[in-house]
């Protein structure tokens, strides 16, 4: 019941932001926090607001504990399934990525990922409507030693 509340609270905030979602089919799985998209004709890479995983790929720092563990969630979660893109402020970041809030149904990635203890809150402004959601989330996860917050 109570992640139906929040659903419901998440898709309010949607609509409020007088935003429309773009929809599209996740066609490849970049790392835990970005994916590629086709959208319409085009493939753009999305990298998902408010959150960071463990790196897999990274030049410098090399494969991160978890980072794996990451991706395979964000497979499991998004892999060839249509989902709609909530944008925020900035659409863009530095690199080109389209940043946004990634849904599958009711379910959005970015949130499910912190809940489940695969992802870190990293708010960057302007970008900062669901941070208090995500620092409840996270806090929750590590609590509980949910994912990366595992004890050993």
């Amino acid at each position: 019941m109570a992640s139906l509340v929040v659903a419901s609270i998440l898709l309010a905030a949607a609509v409020a932001a007088n935003t429309p979602p773009l929809d599209g089919v996740v066609v490849r799985i970049v790392d835990g926090d970005t994916v590629e998209v086709r959208i319409g004709g085009r493939i753009e890479t999305v990298r998902y607001i408010g959150v960071n995983t463990p790196e897999v790929h990274h030049p410098r720092k090399g494969e991160e504990p978890g980072g794996r563990e990451a991706a395979r969630l964000n497979t499991a979660l998004v892999a060839h399934r249509r989902v709609w893109l909530e944008l925020d402020a900035q659409s863009r970041d530095r690199y080109g990525r389209l940043l946004a809030y990634v849904w599958v149904g009711d379910v959005m990635v970015n949130a499910e990922l912190v809940r489940r203890g695969y992802a870190q809150v990293m708010t960057v402004p302007p970008n900062v409507r669901y941070v208090d959601l995500f620092v409840k989330l996270q806090r929750d996860a590590r609590e509980s030693g949910r994912g990366l917050w595992r004890r050993a």
